[in-house]
């Protein structure tokens, strides 16, 4: 049996019941294989590959807190701090029902290589709860962030481990976290990125993964002789991500014309109106029904089957393995010749591979996600040097990290005989840097 094959039995194995970690690992592997058959001996000596897969620590505990009836409620929490071989911890907090261990474990061990991807100094880690923001008052959600911390302030700082947002983690979340992390410890640091801006806080952050996705996406299509003025996209999502993706498609001259949330879905030929988009969302954290009877040219539907939506481009911005195989399929029989991923892993292992087999050009989240924690690692630069940086000057900084990054994912798969498989390319390049510092930091 080969390595890479041992050590993804071992992984299933070792981790029962996680299946999202189970399929990035072996996303990962299979990828990664012809580079590992290369350094077989070496890697297998050096147990390279098993200590890449099992995390350097594994963090969880109880999150008491009390609701606004007076009643005492318990959360999980985590925080998976999985690989610090190129720099301290770097990776989002997720509060949603949903969150487990394994959900944490596969979203940190993508966090390693698209971290690498970025060129900057900043290892991989993920975390959150099964907490539930949404239907919360802020004195409920408050109470929650402070317990949260309470507990994980001891594992967390700004040379260790440098949390941010994801799924249920906003500018509100962050700075209930912060405040209760300076009162405890009494430090005024960088602990944590997407802080308002009147504390630390990044222009353009809140932007910055939407902004990202579409750099990202339009040097993919300059690459293959296409542009993307002109496109039709499909978008889900209504977070942060699919709100600045849109505005960002938009401003390069794309008509993206759906969005999603967790009931629905928007399809609005006439293109997304983004300020309404934002009211809806950002202001009134309304459903997409509110878009719908403010917009009289969109459509609201219930449930799923956005991507059923004639296209060019698919953009898919939501949460980890919301496109299968028969969305693919749809996708490719309406014209749909690009999938963009802006979500970790938003694309089951099938739709995939069907995508990749008909010659469709396919981004995966670790590249082409990137532009949050890039902007997040900008952050912490500015905290240390104790700076703010303009709008213009983050953006543009962003745009070359994105551009770059497509050009190590492109010139990694031409150089492994994979050209055009961005997903090879982009684990090929993130996995060398990082196995090259494990190799000469020793067995650690």
């Amino acid at each position: 049996m080969s390595y890479v094959d041992e050590v993804y039995e071992r992984v299933v194995a070792q981790n029962p019941a996680q299946p999202e970690f189970h399929q990035a690992v072996k996303e990962v592997l299979e990828s990664l294989r012809v580079v590992i058959e290369e350094n077989e001996e070496e890697y297998r000596k050096e147990a390279l590959l098993e200590r890449l897969t099992t995390p350097e620590r594994q963090i969880l505990f109880r999150v008491p807190w009390v609701d606004d009836k007076g009643q005492v409620q318990v959360n999980n929490g985590f925080r998976v701090q999985f690989n610090s071989a190129i720099g301290p911890y770097k990776g989002g907090l997720r509060f949603h029902p949903s969150v487990t261990l394994g959900t944490i474990k596969f979203l940190g061990f993508e966090q390693i290589f698209k971290n690498s991807l970025t060129s900057l100094p900043i290892g991989g880690g993920k975390g959150g709860s099964d907490f539930d923001p949404k239907g919360k008052s802020d004195k409920e959600v408050m109470k929650f962030c402070q317990s949260f911390m309470t507990e994980l302030y001891r594992h967390v700082g700004a040379d260790t481990d440098v949390p941010a947002g994801d799924i249920g983690v906003g500018g509100r979340e962050i700075g209930f976290l912060y405040g209760q992390y300076k009162r405890i410890t009494g430090l005024y640091e960088g602990v944590l990125t997407g802080k308002g801006l009147t504390y630390g806080g990044s222009l353009a952050r809140t932007q910055a993964t939407g902004y990202g996705l579409i750099y990202f996406l339009d040097a993919m299509l300059r690459a293959n002789g296409k542009a993307l003025a002109g496109q039709t996209v499909a978008v889900s999502g209504a977070g942060n991500v699919a709100i600045y993706a849109i505005e960002k498609a938009q401003q390069l001259g794309a008509k993206p014309v759906t969005c999603t949330d967790s009931t629905g879905w928007i399809y609005d030929p006439e293109g997304i109106d983004v300020a309404l988009l934002k009211e809806v969302k950002e202001v009134k954290r309304a459903r997409l029904t509110a878009y719908a009877e403010a917009r009289p040219s969109a459509v609201y539907h219930e449930g799923k089957g956005v991507w059923s939506t004639k296209c060019n481009i698919a953009c898919p911005c939501a949460t980890q393995n919301e496109l299968n195989l028969d969305d693919a399929k749809m996708l490719y029989e309406n014209g749909c010749y690009c999938v963009a991923e802006g979500a970790n892993m938003p694309t089951t292992l099938e739709a995939t591979q069907f995508i990749q087999s008909k010659g469709m050009l396919f981004s995966p989240g670790k590249a082409s996600n990137a532009g949050g924690v890039a902007t997040s690692a900008l952050e912490m630069s500015q905290n240390s040097e104790r700076l703010s940086w303009s709008f213009e000057e983050v953006d543009s900084k962003l745009k070359g990290i994105m551009e770059n990054i497509f050009r190590s994912v492109d010139e990694a798969a031409k150089k492994y005989g994979k050209e055009g498989d961005y997903v090879a390319g982009a684990n090929i390049a993130g996995f060398l840097k990082v196995a090259e510092a494990m190799k000469a930091q020793g067995i650690v």
